[in-house]
């Protein structure tokens, strides 16, 4: 799943440019993607963007406190991650919750953080967030070298 959400950003940089579900269906298999992968990955996707977000006002300096449950899922690698974007405002408290609830529907426990940092730049993607080249770098970042373009 993840390969696809990386390949779809790689591709549709415009996140309300890509095509239909059947087109994007077609032309993903057409590029060697397994059909359940190309489902779940595509559900998965439209589930995010259905998701409503909701503001909730609050302070600055007001803390966030995880479940117990989700701070075994996350590890502190993700927890420090989120920490991170937080303080680089590239991550609202909206925005936060959404990428909590993505990374919890994922199978892995803990999450990788190679897998979380996707995660958040789909969320961001789909959210039509202005993304800086070297978040982008960063969030793609999986100690493999790619060229963005």
């Amino acid at each position: 799943m993840i390969d696809i959400l990386v390949y779809l950003f790689e591709n549709y940089h415009d996140f309300s440019a890509r095509p239909k579900t059947k087109t994007l269906k077609r032309r993903l298999s057409a590029v060697g993607f397994e059909q359940e992968a190309i489902t779940t990955a595509l559900r998965w996707l439209d589930g995010l963007k259905a998701t409503p977000v909701i503001e909730h006002p609050c302070d600055q300096r007001a803390l966030r406190i995880y479940l117990p449950e989700e701070q075994r899922k996350l590890g502190l690698e993700c927890l420090a991650f989120i920490a991170f974007l937080e303080t680089a405002d590239m991550l609202a408290p909206a925005l936060r919750e959404l990428v909590v609830e993505g990374a919890m529907l994922l199978d892995d426990d803990p999450v990788p953080l190679a897998k979380f940092k996707i995660i958040v730049l789909m969320i961001l993607w789909s959210r039509e967030q202005a993304l800086e080249p070297l978040i982008v770098e960063e969030l793609l970042d999986d100690g493999e070298h790619r060229l963005l373009h």
